[in-house]
C-alpha cells in the first residue's frame, strides 16, 4: 500500500474558517492519493494498458487529478525562461506534427489548465515543473507567459504528481512508463513512491523496470515512444534481444538511414520483425537421411553452425562423422567440398 503523501500544510490552530468548512476534506488533505480509484490495480495489464472507459474518462481523470493538485491555490503567470524541466524525465519526444498542432491550439484558445511548478531547490528565482511540460514548451515558443500554480514540493511529491497526472491522461506509452519507473529507481526512490507515481502494484512495477533495464538505452531512444505497442510486444522484443548476437543485429537495423525516417511505431515493427526473422532463420532444423531417419539437427547463430547428433535416433553416427572430419576438411581445402 502506498504511503499517504500530504501536499498541504497542517491546519492553523483555532476555529476553522467558512472556506475550510465547505472545502471537501480529501481534497484538502490528500490531493494526490485521495482518489476514487484504488492504487492497486486488478491486474498488471489493467494497470498499464487497459482502457479507463474511453477518451472522455481519461480526460476526466486527468482533470480531476490536476484539480486536486491546484485546489485552493492562486494561479500566476510566469516567464517560461524561469522554469526548468523536472529532474527526472518521463516522456520521450513526440512527433513535430503533434507538437505544432498542440502549440496552435494554445495560440488560438489560450492555456485553459495551469501547470504545476515548485520553487527550484538551491536556485532562487527559478522553478521546476511537475506537470505541464508540453504547455510550458508551447508558451516558450509562442513568447507568452505560462499560467502556473506554485507549490512547495519535495522530490517525492514532485514525482508522484508528475506520474499521476500522466497516468490520469494515459499520455505516457508503455515504454515511457517503464523508463520513468527505471529512472526513479536509479535515483533511489522507494518502490512505494514509484508505485504511487504510476498507480501500479508491485508485480506490474517489477515488469516495467525489468523491461526498461533489459532493453539498451540507445535502442529505446532510436525506437521512440511507440504508442501502438504495449507490454506484450515489448516483452517479445526484449526476449529477442536476449538471444545470441541480436543486440548487435539490432544496432545494424537502427543504423540504416531509412530507419530514422519511419514513424516511431514503424521503427518498433521494423526492429521486431528484423530480429524475429533472424530468429526464424536460426531455429534448429532436422536433417533426415534418405530412409527417413532424422539423424542430425542443424542450427545457425550468427557465424556459427552447429550439428547435433542424437544417439537414441542414430547410435554412434556422431562418432562416425567425428572420425571423418579430417577427410572432410581436406576435401573442403582442396575445393571439392565447396559449393560451386
Amino acid at each position: 500500500m502506498a504511503r499517504k503523501i500530504n501536499f498541504d500544510p497542517p491546519p492553523q490552530s483555532g476555529a476553522p474558517s467558512e472556506q475550510d468548512e465547505t472545502r471537501p476534506g480529501p481534497l484538502r488533505t490528500r490531493p494526490l492519493l485521495g482518489l476514487d480509484r484504488p492504487l492497486k490495480q486488478s491486474s498488471a495489464l489493467g494497470a498499464i494498458s487497459q482502457s479507463l472507459g474511453g477518451i472522455n474518462e481519461k480526460v476526466r481523470r486527468a482533470e480531476e487529478i490536476e484539480q486536486k493538485l491546484v485546489e485552493g491555490r492562486v494561479i500566476i503567470e510566469l516567464d517560461p525562461s524561469l522554469i526548468d524541466a523536472s529532474f527526472v524525465r518521463d516522456r520521450m519526444e513526440g512527433t513535430e506534427e503533434e507538437h505544432l498542432a498542440f502549440r496552435e491550439m494554445i495560440r488560438e484558445h489560450g492555456q485553459a489548465v495551469p501547470i504545476l511548478v515548485r520553487p527550484k531547490p538551491r536556485q532562487d528565482g527559478r522553478y521546476e515543473v511537475a506537470f505541464g511540460h508540453r504547455r510550458l514548451r508551447a508558451a516558450r515558443e509562442l513568447g507568452i507567459k505560462v499560467r502556473a500554480v506554485v507549490r512547495e514540493l519535495t522530490d517525492e511529491q514532485l514525482v508522484v504528481a508528475q506520474g499521476q497526472e500522466n497516468s490520469g491522461r494515459t499520455d505516457l506509452t508503455f515504454i515511457e512508463r517503464a523508463r520513468f519507473a527505471a529512472n526513479l529507481e536509479d535515483r533511489k526512490f522507494s518502490r512505494e513512491i514509484i508505485m504511487a507515481a504510476l498507480s501500479v502494484d508491485k508485480a506490474a512495477l517489477s515488469r516495467l523496470i525489468s523491461i526498461a533495464s533489459r532493453v539498451p538505452y540507445d535502442l529505446i531512444e532510436a525506437i521512440g515512444p511507440a504508442p501502438a505497442f504495449g507490454r506484450v510486444r515489448w516483452q517479445e522484443l526484449t526476449d529477442l534481444l536476449d538471444q545470441d548476437g541480436n543486440r548487435q543485429r539490432a544496432r545494424e537495423i537502427i543504423g540504416v538511414v531509412s530507419f530514422a525516417k519511419m514513424t516511431t511505431d514503424q521503427r518498433f515493427e521494423a526492429l521486431h520483425s528484423g530480429l524475429r526473422a533472424k530468429a526464424m532463420r536460426d531455429r534448429p532444423q532436422s536433417w533426415s537421411a534418405e530412409d527417413g531417419t532424422r539423424a542430425a539437427r542443424i542450427s545457425r547463430s550468427g557465424k556459427k553452425l552447429t550439428l547435433t547428433f542424437d544417439d537414441r535416433v542414430a547410435p554412434e553416427f556422431g562418432d562416425f562423422v567425428k572420425a571423418k572430419l579430417q577427410m572432410l576438411y581436406d576435401e573442403y581445402k582442396n575445393g571439392s567440398g565447396r559449393a560451386p
